[in-house]
């Protein structure tokens, strides 16, 4: 099997999977338990906390536990409005967000805000220009994702931020690092950003369990009550089997990073490469430098259906996606690739290749070959 979905999830490590399997047997405790198993239990919650906090270099105090990256998202942005809706409705984003945030913005605008969506230049990024003509006094927060999970694009998250402060220092600027976290560099305090998600399984962690930043200087008030666990922001018991598996993930992540980014780089250039000189009617929506993620190549391939290729893909057991995950059922088109301003068939046969440590360059040439012989098999029947 050759895995090249890693955007949509990833296979958790061995490590990961080893401390989970041992958290279930030992560690079934509650951690909000005042006898020693729930202690014991806390303790490891306070482990993972630090070793994401350590990665992030900001305070573990800062670091939130939550269900994942919608999660995240939704409480970043529900209590950031919440609190500071009678200084203005208006909000700022961009075009190419995750649903998680997307959806937001239309129930706010249903509810009376204006939402302003940025637009992106063909390669998803933002005009800082237009960013500046939009803040106004009435701006209570942007949000606007670090990595594009579709095409890879990095916003210029430390200028985006400079830029919001210097016209509103009232803006709250969220972020949504969920592509970015673990892959791509970022400094949170350097960068000034107020609040940051990020999730477990796309970094080799388990499945519903991720995480949120914000900043020490901020007092946000959560969207659900309970038992005020997470200092009362997302109430609920822990998720504790897969807070460990997540801070196990993070711990190895930490140490591998630069190595693992390196190597994917090395295998995205060399596939892009390859595919250009193997294959013709190409374009490629995702840049080779360091504008983009080393993690993700998105590309069109003209007069072939995506979904078509995808199951020819997966008949030799190569696994990519067509878009984003959480879309890639609907019947509508990438928004991510309209808004890089795509023709129709350059829409319908993109595909989404996400590269990971596990991958080899042995992986890379014979997913060329299979790509070639694919596309060769179906564009003889498309050109009848």
């Amino acid at each position: 099997m050759i895995y090249l979905d890693n955007c949509s999830t990833t296979r958790p490590r061995e490590e990961v999977v080893k401390v989970i399997s041992q958290s279930m047997v030992e560690d079934f405790a509650n951690p909000s338990s005042l006898h020693r198993l729930g202690m014991r239990a806390e303790k490891k919650i306070k482990e993972s906390r630090e070793y994401i906090s350590r990665y992030l270099n900001v305070e573990s105090s800062e670091i939130y536990f939550t269900s994942g990256g919608t999660e995240s998202n939704n409480i970043a942005i529900q209590s950031v409005v919440n609190k500071l809706h009678k200084r203005g409705k208006h909000i700022i984003t961009t075009k190419i967000e995750h649903s998680s945030v997307l959806n937001i913005m239309k129930s706010y605008e249903k509810q009376g805000y204006s939402v302003t969506y940025l637009n992106v230049d063909e390669h998803g990024i933002i005009s800082l220009d237009e960013l500046r003509s939009n803040i106004s006094q009435e701006t209570i927060l942007v949000a606007i994702m670090h990595v594009n999970n579709e095409i890879g694009s990095i916003q210029p998250i430390s200028e985006i931020n400079r830029l919001i402060k210097e016209i509103n220092p009232n803006t709250i600027f969220h972020v949504d690092g969920v592509q970015g976290f673990g892959k791509v560099e970022l400094s949170l305090k350097a960068s000034g950003v107020d609040s940051y998600s990020f999730s477990g399984h796309k970094i080799y962690g388990p499945k519903g369990i991720g995480g949120l930043y914000i900043d020490k200087k901020h007092t946000l008030a959560p969207i659900l009550y309970g038992g005020n666990q997470e200092k009362g922001l997302r109430s609920g018991t822990e998720n504790l089997t897969g807070i460990i598996g997540f801070g196990e993930a993070v711990r190895i992540m930490n140490d591998n990073f630069y190595k693992e980014a390196k190597h994917a780089y090395e295998l995205k250039k060399s596939f892009a490469t390859k595919i250009k000189e193997e294959i013709e009617d190409i374009k490629f929506n995702t840049t080779l430098d360091e504008r983009s993620s080393p993690y993700i190549l998105n590309v069109s391939f003209k007069y072939v259906r995506g979904e078509v290729l995808l199951h020819y893909l997966e008949d030799k057991e190569i696994y990519v996606s067509t878009s984003s995950a959480c879309s890639s059922k609907g019947t509508e088109k990438s928004h991510v690739l309209r808004g890089i301003s795509l023709k129709d068939e350059e829409i319908e046969g993109a595909i989404r290749f996400c590269f990971s440590y596990e991958n080899t360059i042995e992986d890379i040439d014979y997913t060329i070959q299979i790509l070639k012989e694919s596309i060769s098999d179906i564009r003889q029947i498309t050109k009848r």
